[in-house]
């Protein structure tokens, strides 16, 4: 897929997506097919099918994954299904009530403003590194309780888990990240504190209500979902509005028109390209195709966000298009449980970049951009911008 514009690839699936919006596609080395969802009326089904299952312990259970992953990324909550599913979102989704979120903005606003304070007037800069990547991570590791020493190693591992054909790599990091977790869990055990992670602590500790492995594997889950997805939705959503003159003009006249924007936003240029594993526990007809039982299924959210039938014209940015049922946050009872606090960082980044850098401009040509290339995400690696005033 190209890195610099995979919805050229999408287009090429848009000449058949009407007749074939469900196709199979090549996976490797595997034997079995594996299907790919690129219609946003079959992904949105396929996202909620009772035969689609996440469970890859079952899935994986006669050792056909040759991978070393350790145990806490590989089994994640998004990798279950009820009932443990909905026990484990229970225990985080407090965490991101809308209440919940409102208590962090004033946090979130400082440490904007506080890396903004840090910004060349000029630049050149990279947007990035200087902001998308640096204030996902410190929100989450406030809300985690992980100290800032420690937070340069979780962004490099966290990075490293997402390393598109280098699987060595994915592992490695995967054990590295998790022996952290477990690390700081016993650390917290000896000295409590106020965190969430303190929180899940104590419903391990008291209620019973997680296993020992669940526990690592949240916090795992926490950290590294917790600032990915959002450090690339806050490069491709500058990127689109720096390649569209007249919406950026608009945000920056009216920053208040900032949120209602976010959805269009996220819908345009996702974050995550294809939803995480699924398989099909019994055949399964999506969009008039039949995909045998015990098969991967590839959900392209988005493929789906740029389905003409759902979203008129959908390769051109337009703040007035309703876009809120876009699929970036996914849909049904795996939908991203961070969605409100990812909302709340776009929102307080955008408006604070462009209110106090209103003249800012990529500064390289859109062929020189370095894209992140993995399957499941789709981000920027670099945004180099001048942040001139005006």
């Amino acid at each position: 897929m190209n890195a610099q514009d995979p919805y050229a690839a999408y287009t090429a699936y848009a000449a058949t997506r009407s007749a074939c919006p469900v196709q199979a596609v090549p996976a490797g080395s595997e034997k079995r097919p594996t299907y790919l969802v690129t219609g946003y009326a079959q992904a949105r089904e396929a996202l909620t099918h009772p035969r689609l299952s996440k469970d890859t312990g079952v899935f994986f259970a006669d050792g056909r994954s040759p991978r070393r992953l350790h145990p806490a990324v590989a089994r994640t909550m998004l990798a279950s299904d009820p009932p443990e599913h909905t026990r484990l979102r229970k225990l985080v989704t407090k965490a991101f009530t809308t209440g919940a979120v409102s208590q962090l903005r004033p946090f979130i606003t400082r440490v904007a403003d506080e890396l903004l304070d840090q910004w060349p007037v000029g630049g050149p800069l990279d947007f990035v590194a200087r902001l998308a990547e640096p204030l996902p991570v410190l929100v989450i590791c406030r809300l985690l309780g992980v100290p800032q020493a420690d937070q340069p190693a979780l962004r490099s591992w966290s990075a490293q888990l997402f390393a598109a054909g280098e699987p060595e790599v994915i592992d490695t990091a995967s054990h590295a990240v998790a022996g952290y977790m477990t690390d700081l869990i016993a650390a917290k055990r000896r000295e409590p504190g106020t965190s969430l992670l303190d929180r899940l602590i104590e419903a391990r500790d008291g209620e019973d209500r997680l296993s020992e492995e669940e526990l690592v594997s949240l916090a795992v889950l926490l950290l590294v979902a917790g600032h990915e997805t959002t450090t690339h939705a806050l490069g491709n959503a500058l990127l689109a509005l720096l390649q569209h003159p007249a919406a950026l003009d608009r945000l920056r006249e009216d920053p208040d028109a900032i949120p209602a924007a976010l959805d269009e936003l996220l819908r345009f240029d996702a974050p995550v390209s294809t939803a995480t594993f699924r398989f099909t526990t019994e055949a399964v007809t999506l969009g008039g195709t039949e995909i045998p039982a015990g098969v991967p299924v590839l959900v392209g959210l988005g493929a789906a966000n740029r389905d003409p039938a759902r979203f008129p014209a959908p390769d051109r940015l337009d703040l007035d298009r309703d876009a809120a049922a876009h699929l970036a946050f996914g849909h049904g009872i795996h939908r991203c449980a961070g969605a409100p606090l990812a909302r709340a960082e776009l929102e307080i980044a955008l408006r604070a970049v462009l209110t106090r850098f209103p003249g800012i401009r990529v500064a390289v040509p859109p062929g020189r951009l370095e894209w992140r290339r993995t399957r499941l995400v789709r981000g920027l690696a670099a945004l180099p911008v001048l942040t001139h005033p005006r």
